[in-house]
């Protein structure tokens, strides 16, 4: 299982983790723990460089976060709040925990923008309101870009050093792998049966 995903990153190529990337921030299929956790794995093995993966993998998350900021830039919060509305089952991403994002923005400014690029939850959901409040364009792409670049390293760091490991224990690996991804659908399939419009469940606060 374990050589199936490396090889599959690694034919990819930097393009690949490129694309990936984008993808994962704009819609959770793949954890971007797992792609550049693996590139980490292909860079200790020698198939992939250090350098270009974590420019590609950054430029990735970048752009996938661009999209976001983009709707916020365009759309006011009524029409975010009906976009939400309509496709967060599918996003799993929910009215409240976009005004969570909102209000941490108002209370911290533009650098939450690279502090939460360290949170699991709130680091692509950030951009919506980084978006809304006007945040300057270049100004995102670079906080966007430190935040995950230090993210993105660390990711890889810990692949590499993990990648004897894999190597050693290829049958438990693998088994925890097959969990880890099972359990993620299984996460999602319960966000998508449980979602709820936000008037359903009163989140009727602006």
């Amino acid at each position: 299982m374990t050589d199936l995903i490396l090889e599959v990153i690694r034919e990819g190529g930097y393009l690949g983790i490129f694309l990936l990337m984008v993808i994962e921030n704009v819609f959770p299929p793949i954890p971007s723990e797992v792609i550049m956790g693996f590139g980490g794995v292909l860079v200790a093995r020698g198939d992939m460089a250090l350098v270009p993966l974590l420019v590609f993998g950054t430029l990735g998350t970048v752009v996938g976060n661009l999209f976001w900021y983009w709707l916020g830039r365009r759309w006011s919060e009524a029409q975010l709040r009906a976009f939400i509305d309509r496709f967060g089952r599918w996003l799993t991403f929910e009215w409240d925990e976009f005004t969570r994002a909102r209000d941490f923005f108002r209370r911290h400014g533009d650098w939450i923008v690279f502090v939460l690029r360290f949170s699991p939850v709130l680091r692509t959901i950030i951009s919506l309101p980084a978006g809304l409040a006007g945040m300057g364009f270049w100004r995102f792409c670079l906080f966007t870009f430190l935040g995950s670049l230090i993210w993105n390293v660390l990711l890889i760091l810990g692949g590499a050093a993990l990648s004897g490991l894999i190597e050693t224990y290829e049958d438990v690996a693998s088994l925890a792998i097959i969990v880890s991804l099972a359990l993620g659908v299984v996460w999602y399939i319960w966000r998508v049966v449980t979602w709820e419009p936000a008037e359903r469940h009163g989140g009727g606060e602006d």
